[in-house]
């Protein structure tokens, strides 16, 4: 893309990179990052991330219970993250779910920059806001929501088109709501803790944000990612794929997360590191691009509620294993300032 490259971030970003494939555009210098990388890939067919069954903690023998707790305090404690199976929603609605993600970015640019959002900020439909000066930027675009609580909610960013768009993000939302909590007490039992001492350091207003992100295709995936390598500042995030293209960082390589038509991506964020005193991993990961085609997915990010301290929880802390981490409050924000330097924060909760 001749005379671009020497442009500032926030003019790059006012353009979309569906735009510039459209137009059969070069990605322009800052988004080129990927020719210092030299960690291996494991493609997604070998990877062995973990399956978890949600449906056995409530519908099972206490062996049965039991054992499948085993393999989920196993899979967060070495990967930080779970293919979760048995949560409750048939294939045939998560592929609704994709579809309409897919109808979304398939319409005319006049139509998504209705949900427009400024360079700085940071809900609507855009990219992310300026990174600091050096880092480059992601190949996608994404339109993120605020979704609980409610009176969070701005519908102004909430699309009318496709029209199947808004109800569809109302019920995944709340099945979603109804995962956390499975998923919240399951951890902690695979901890020996009270089942709702996670939910209850998350607070009865936890916010729950969804983003839609489309990963462009790119004709040089050797030069460009998708999202940038990061861990999530979140308490948990539950990814929804169409393709493969999320990749884990484990044991120095890149693992490629298989897409499991009937599965959701369960990923641990900092501050379960933080509330499980180091056990539970919140793993490093980023996105590829594709040559062939581009990919879609859902996110929907759970956190713990505005002003809300967490900590390690007590029965996690002794003398083999003495506290790690600080009380800290409203973390996600200081992850985000770390993160568009292109570092993690976590260190900022070490005592």
């Amino acid at each position: 893309m001749a005379g671009v490259s020497h442009l500032p971030p926030e003019v790059l970003l006012s353009k979309r990179v569906q735009e510039m494939v459209i137009n059969g555009e070069e990605p322009p210098a800052p988004y080129i990052c990927r020719h210092v990388d030299a960690t291996p890939e494991v493609s997604a067919a070998l990877s062995p991330v973990p399956i978890i069954d949600l449906s056995l903690f409530s519908s099972s023998t206490p062996e049965t219970k039991q054992k499948e707790l085993q393999k989920l305090r196993s899979a967060l404690s070495s990967w930080g993250c779970f293919q979760a199976i048995g949560h409750g929603m048939s294939t045939s609605f998560l592929d609704n779910i994709r579809q309409a993600a897919k109808e979304y970015f398939e319409q005319p640019m006049e139509e998504k920059k209705k949900q427009a959002k400024g360079v700085e900020e940071f809900e609507g439909y855009g990219a992310d806001p300026v990174p600091a000066e050096g880092q480059f930027l992601d190949w996608s675009d994404r339109l993120f929501l605020d979704v609980y609580p409610e009176d969070r909610r701005k519908l102004r960013f909430w699309p009318e088109r496709p029209e199947s768009f808004r109800g569809l993000l109302e019920e995944y939302s709340l099945k979603i709501k109804m995962v956390t909590e499975i998923t919240s007490k399951a951890m902690a039992k695979s901890l020996n803790l009270e089942e709702n001492c996670f939910l209850t350091q998350f607070g009865e207003r936890a916010q729950y944000q969804a983003r839609f992100n489309y990963y462009a295709r790119c004709h040089r995936p050797d030069l460009v990612l998708g999202l940038k390598p990061h861990s999530d500042g979140t308490g948990y995030t539950i990814i929804l794929q169409d393709e493969d293209g999320l990749q884990v960082l484990k044991d120095e390589q890149w693992f490629t997360v298989p897409k499991i038509s009937e599965a959701l991506l369960v990923l641990m964020g900092d501050q379960m590191e933080i509330m499980t005193n180091g056990i539970f991993k919140s793993p490093v990961h980023r996105v590829v691009t594709s040559s062939e085609k581009e990919r879609i997915s859902v996110i929907v990010f759970y956190t713990p509620e505005v002003n809300k301290e967490i900590r390690p929880e007590d029965g996690l802390i002794n003398e083999e294993r003495p506290r790690l981490f600080k009380n800290v409050k409203d973390y996600a924000d200081i992850h985000m300032e770390f993160y568009n330097r292109g570092q993690r924060a976590l260190h900022t909760a070490i005592v």
